[in-house]
C-alpha cells in the first residue's frame, strides 16, 4: 500500500482514519483531503504525538488496513 492510493480514495479511507483517531473530527479529515503531512499534524495536536510517533502511526495503520 501507497499513500498514493490512500490519497486516490480518501473517502474510503476517512472513515477507516475516523475508527483509528476517534478525536478528528470529520471536519478535521475533510481539510486534510487525504494529505499525509496534515493528517500527521492532527494526530499530533491531538494525541500530543511527536512527528516520528506520528509518522509510525500512519505507517502501522497503512499496512493493517
Amino acid at each position: 500500500m501507497n499513500w498514493d492510493q490512500v490519497q486516490g480514495n480518501w473517502k474510503e479511507w476517512k472513515g477507516k482514519a475516523q475508527s483509528k483517531w476517534g478525536e478528528l473530527t470529520n471536519d478535521e479529515l475533510d481539510q486534510a483531503e487525504g494529505d499525509r503531512e496534515q493528517l500527521e499534524g492532527l494526530i499530533q495536536q491531538k494525541y500530543g504525538k511527536t512527528k516520528e510517533q506520528a509518522r509510525a502511526e500512519v505507517d502501522s495503520w497503512m499496512s493493517g488496513s
